[in-house]
């Protein structure tokens, strides 16, 4: 019985070594899993964070690397600026998203070693233009790139049945400038093709 009893130990011992071997092999085997970084939403289509200037009302979304209590989105305020935890007050409008994101490292600097920063733009507020009356679409439309006349009404889709493509107004504050779209795409009076700045309106009767 003493002999059974201790080869019965001796077999389970093996058993229980070669389980632990094959998992630590198992183990070995396995890939690490990778580090996990933070997500960033997807920035407004269009915008150049080297050439577009930022104006109050626009939505950022500022990531530090590593610093989750620094990476949110922020409203640029009326003031023109954002208040970043660590930091305090910064101005945001008539800088570009890069320039920006060198403010913002060189700040935490001061506090971090070497933070990575990113600055993109969530939303244009503070640049747009409007159109209004007989096209597919109304309402506002961001004014991220330059856009021309043309190019705006073909934003809004194009135009509705019965609007009236030789007689567009362009309001812009006093001013109503006049837009022949008939003309305009037969390459005649090109001149009215105007760049659009923000507030502009498009009236299509």
């Amino acid at each position: 019985m003493k002999i059974v009893s201790v080869l019965f130990v001796s077999a389970v011992a093996l058993c229980s070594n070669s389980w632990a071997q094959q998992q630590q092999l198992k183990s070995k085997q396995q890939p690490a899993a990778p580090a996990k970084t933070p997500s960033q939403p997807a920035g407004q289509a269009g915008v150049d964070t080297k050439t577009y200037v930022i104006g109050a009302e626009d939505i950022l979304f500022i990531q530090v690397w590593n610093e989750p209590q620094l990476t949110k989105t922020y409203n640029v305020r009326p003031d023109g600026k954002i208040s970043v935890p660590l930091i305090g007050e910064l101005q945001a409008s008539m800088l570009t998203p890069e320039k920006l994101g060198a403010n913002v490292t060189e700040a935490l600097s001061k506090l971090i070693n070497h933070p990575d920063v990113t600055v993109s733009v969530q939303q244009v507020n503070s640049k747009k233009y409007f159109i209004m009356g007989e096209v597919q679409k109304t309402g506002s439309f961001p004014l991220v790139i330059p856009t021309t006349v043309l190019e705006a009404l073909v934003n809004a889709g194009g135009f509705r049945d019965f609007a009236k493509k030789s007689d567009i107004v362009i309001m812009r504050g006093t001013q109503r400038m006049k837009f022949n779209y008939n003309d305009v795409i037969k390459g005649k009076h090109r001149e009215q093709n105007i760049l659009l700045e923000p507030g502009d309106q498009i009236i299509v009767r």
